[in-house]
């Protein structure tokens, strides 16, 4: 049950309904996500969803490697709705099931792809120390230029915000589906272990 109304289109007044409209008819389609808490400070879901739909749809970086971060960030938050939509996302964009089921598990994920390992560990060490070393970084960089970075760590810190607000929240799966994954620790964040390279 969640913490907070969900008020369903006929419920909401005209701020939230001009929202609820501008969200499913764009690219995501539906509202199952944070925005149906954030929808109560209207001015608010404005610009996140504005923010949201640039980050997933329109940044430098290739759809692959935005869901691979994406889902080590929810794994890191144990974020059951943004678990369900974006591992989805993620095989789609390509990211092999192998890799997702092994983050899904809490264990180290072994990468062929080395862009897609960096990508891993900008995410993984971000989450897990506040910042990122300056090897990965530099990789990063090289691959993607100052853009790419600097969008990239936009995405990770994007999504934790979405976690953040899915959890304390409870906001829920859509009816019918199963909650992905239990915390793997009886508390706190989930330790995500270094990636390995093949």
């Amino acid at each position: 049950m969640p913490r907070i109304p969900l008020p369903g289109p006929d419920e909401m007044n005209e701020a939230q309904r001009r929202l609820y409209d501008s969200v499913v008819s764009g690219p995501r389609g539906r509202m199952i996500g944070p925005l149906r808490a954030v929808i109560h400070s209207p001015e608010l879901a404005v610009l996140w969803s504005s923010f949201g739909e640039y980050l997933r749809y329109r940044t430098c970086l290739p759809s692959a490697h935005k869901e691979l971060a994406i889902i080590v960030t929810a794994r890191r938050w144990t974020s059951q709705v943004e678990w369900w939509v974006h591992a989805e996302a993620a095989a789609k964009a390509g990211i092999a099931k192998t890799i997702i089921a092994a983050i899904h598990a809490g264990k180290a994920p072994e990468f062929g792809d080395h862009a897609e390992a960096d990508i891993y560990e900008f995410a993984r060490q971000l989450q897990m120390t506040g910042t990122v070393g300056r090897e990965v970084y530099g990789r990063i960089v090289a691959r993607h230029g100052a853009q790419g970075v600097v969008e990239l760590t936009a995405v990770i810190g994007y999504y934790t915000m979405v976690s953040m607000t899915l959890n304390v929240h409870e906001i829920p799966l859509p009816e019918g589906e199963t909650p992905p994954f239990t915390p793997i620790a009886s508390e706190g964040l989930t330790v995500l272990p270094e990636a390995k390279r093949l």
